[in-house]
């Protein structure tokens, strides 16, 4: 898939719910690899902010990014949006600290993207990949994993243990009915919680039109006309007989954990990248979500390191093997786990000089040469484990080989083809190896035996 952004500017203006403010916000058009950037257009130096994991600030009640002193609350359901709707790179003015709430949902954002428009851009757009599961555990029951997987997906539970929810769960396959089937649940929170929030400073602009409220604990007309007063811009508070307060109605029989998957959709959207993975949640929140994705940054950093750690060079390659013109047949390594397996490349040129002599008028790389070449890439394999071992006495090794078994030669290999080595060590014991070997042109298996070596010191 292409990056993508809005093709034209667009606004929205409401109130902020933690911080009653009002609040304008406009969605920009942004450049390849500009990534989703908060512009805090109120403040002298129009400070821009990363919407990214690294840039976390606040407490658990929302998430929020920051720059010293300048923050922006509550972005979770406009991120959550934006990685929906597959938007890569934007440019998002704010007149003040916090998103607006609108009514509690992803859907109004959802509504305005829409309405803005997408823009194929001419890039590439990277995912997030996973080679092994992940997860995250904490003393509270909260869990989080990942697991490989050619899409997203989302497989989210949640249990309260209260009597008006119960324990709920939901499945978000792709983004193809996210806007019909998750953007319009609404954010929710406890009655029991409202005033220790208020006290807090926090839900000032909070209303019955923005959130669900639970009614965990007994209410009566005197104490809603008291709540009431701390929410002048609600509509009509009373005991709900539904178990919601003013008998608020659900979107879904599970909007309750819809919603919590659509907080962790944008609070996963804080890496940077969309998501090639099956994500599994029990009871997760934002700090959670967010504690996760610094968990996943922490693995792709350290993947990355590992991979340039592990990156083969030709003038790597020219000090492991002894071979050298014309016999030296690997080109390059794409991929190397030291002492496991390898996948090099020959590229086939009409230059090579076993073609002035080999069928000359139908030029075929000899079958002996292929299997010279996949011998080749297994001494990398192996010897790459002491590529940059820089001790004086480090004994120098060279791979030997003792046997070919099972050969067979299946397609030719010409010139200018790409010849694909893949070599897996199989069994080992001590300083003896057993691989299997592969050489492809495309997905076209060309030649592939099983290989016995030696690692000589």
């Amino acid at each position: 898939m292409k990056q993508k952004t809005i093709k034209k500017s667009c606004s929205f203006s409401g109130t902020g719910l933690h911080t009653g403010v009002q609040v304008s916000v406009t969605l920009n058009p942004a450049k390849i690899d500009d990534g989703i950037k908060f512009v805090r257009i109120d403040t002298p130096e129009k400070v821009e902010i990363p919407a990214d994991i690294d840039y976390i600030v606040g407490d658990a009640r929302g998430t929020a990014i920051g720059i010293g002193d300048v923050k922006v609350f509550t972005i979770e359901h406009l991120m959550a949006a934006l990685a929906a709707k597959r938007i890569s790179n934007c440019r998002i003015e704010i007149n003040a600290e916090e998103v607006p709430i609108m009514d509690g949902s992803a859907k109004p954002f959802i509504e305005l993207i829409a309405e803005a428009g997408e823009e194929e851009q001419d890039a590439e757009q990277e995912y997030i990949e996973f080679d092994e599961p992940m997860w995250l555990y904490n003393e509270n029951n909260i869990a989080l994993s990942v697991f490989p997987a050619n899409n997203y997906y989302i497989t989210l539970m949640v249990d309260y243990k209260s009597p008006i929810i119960g324990a709920q769960h939901t499945t978000m396959f792709d983004f193809n009915n996210f806007e019909v089937d998750f953007a319009p649940s609404r954010t929710f929170c406890f009655l029991s919680e409202v005033e220790t929030l208020a006290k807090q400073g926090l839900i000032k602009g909070g209303n019955l039109d923005s959130a669900m409220v639970v009614q965990d604990i007994p209410i009566d007309e005197n104490s809603a006309a008291e709540l009431a007063k701390s929410f002048p811009n609600s509509s009509k508070i009373f005991p709900g007989t539904n178990g919601f307060l003013s008998n608020r109605e659900l979107r879904f029989p599970n909007e309750l954990c819809r919603h919590k998957a659509v907080d962790l959709v944008g609070d996963l959207y804080l890496l940077g990248k969309p998501i090639k993975g099956h994500i599994m949640a029990a009871r997760s929140g934002h700090s959670s979500n967010q504690a996760f994705a610094k968990r996943i940054r922490e693995y792709l950093v350290k993947r990355a390191e590992k991979e340039k750690a592990n990156k083969i060079t030709f003038e790597d390659i020219m000090k492991m093997l002894p071979h050298r013109y014309p016999f030296l047949l690997v080109d390059g390594v794409d991929e190397v786990v030291p002492g496991q397996k390898i996948v090099a490349y020959k590229n086939v040129s009409f230059n090579d000089h076993f073609f002035q002599g080999h069928f000359p008028g139908n030029p075929i790389m000899p079958g002996v040469l292929q299997l010279e070449a996949l011998a080749q890439a297994g001494g990398i394999m192996v010897l790459c484990e002491d590529l940059h071992n820089e001790k004086a006495d480090a004994p120098q090794k060279s791979m030997l080989y003792m046997g070919i078994d099972n050969c067979k030669f299946r397609n030719p290999v010409r010139p200018g083809d790409k010849l694909i080595l893949e070599v897996n060590i199989t069994k080992q014991r001590r300083n003896i190896f057993v691989c299997t070997a592969k050489a492809k042109v495309g997905k076209k298996v060309t030649c592939e035996a099983e290989l016995t070596c030696m690692i000589n010191v």
